[in-house]
């Protein structure tokens, strides 16, 4: 709990882009902890006796909502009856969402993807800190300003090096769809292996299926995914090879999880940062070798 105004905040984040936003926004007027770190997968995550204590003896608990957090919904729901507790996607125009493909009244999660949407997050987070700290209110605004111009940035960035790809060859095979937003941003057309949450299977007759496109439409290049297993990705290599069609793993991408802690990788602008630039320079484009800012370290 915050003992006088002399006292950082103690805010929580449970995904790693969270937490980057509210360090970012927030600066030295908060203390953050996030609960999911490095290659870990938000949809199957439960809280920990030590989250719990977190969360209980924070200011402001942070959330990504939209059912990502999935596993964390039910204690999310009683927490807010005695902390401040805010979904950041809340305020995102539900016609901006893509609809889930399995849950009626649902939408995919992964608003990540597109740096547009990102606003929005970013937005929240400024308007949760603010209403916890009143008085820092010109601060958080200025700081929440400022990261936007480096997003919209990220966004200008991705759209000039994506559209170097053939169009014929913009085509986005990852192990589960976590990347429908970055399609439609893009112009890319997305296939997953697994459906929207990591929790849904991949059957035999999809993953046949999938061989199938990619031996047709002579896809070279698939991508495996930090925090989900590349069992499935592999199978699809392994598919298309029986069939006398090479295919390679164009890279490894972040999906629900960022870079490690430390790196550029493990900011919000070097997690998308290095997908972008992974994925064009495996599919044909013309990327920067070390990505926009030439801070890329990992896989490059």
């Amino acid at each position: 709990m915050r003992v006088s105004a002399a006292d950082p905040l103690q805010v929580v984040a449970t995904t790693s882009m969270i937490t980057d936003a509210a360090r970012v926004v927030g600066g030295e007027l908060v203390r953050v902890t996030g609960l999911m770190g490095p290659g870990v997968d938000p949809h199957s995550y439960r809280q920990t006796r030590s989250d719990i204590l977190a969360m209980v003896r924070s200011d402001l608990t942070l959330h990504h909502g939209l059912y990502l957090e999935a596993q964390m919904e039910e204690f999310l729901d009683k927490l807010t009856e005695q902390r401040r507790v805010v979904a950041v996607t809340r305020d995102i125009p539900r016609d901006k969402l893509i609809a889930h493909d399995e849950y009626k009244n649902q939408f995919d999660p992964h608003i990540w993807m597109d740096p547009r949407l990102w606003v929005h997050v970013v937005n929240s987070v400024r308007d949760a800190l603010i209403e916890a700290l009143p008085e820092e209110k010109a601060r958080f605004t200025d700081a929440a300003a400022n990261y936007i111009k480096e997003l919209d940035e990220l966004h200008a960035y991705a759209t000039t090096v994506l559209s170097s790809v053939p169009q014929t060859t913009r085509i986005l095979v990852t192990s589960h769809d976590a990347f429908n937003y970055f399609g439609r941003a893009y112009d890319y057309e997305v296939m997953g292996v697994q459906g929207i949450s990591t929790q849904s299977e991949a059957g035999l007759t999809h993953v046949g299926e999938l061989v199938s496109t990619l031996v047709q439409r002579n896809i070279q290049a698939v991508f495996v995914e930090s925090s989900v297993s590349d069992r499935n990705t592999r199978a699809l290599i392994e598919g298309a090879a029986s069939r006398n069609h090479e295919v390679r793993i164009g890279g490894h991408l972040f999906s629900d999880a960022m870079g490690p802690d430390g790196t550029y990788e493990g900011t919000y602008l070097g997690m998308i940062d290095h997908n972008v630039t992974t994925i064009a320079r495996a599919l044909g484009g013309d990327a920067p070798e070390r990505g926009m800012r030439g801070e890329l370290t990992i896989g490059m």
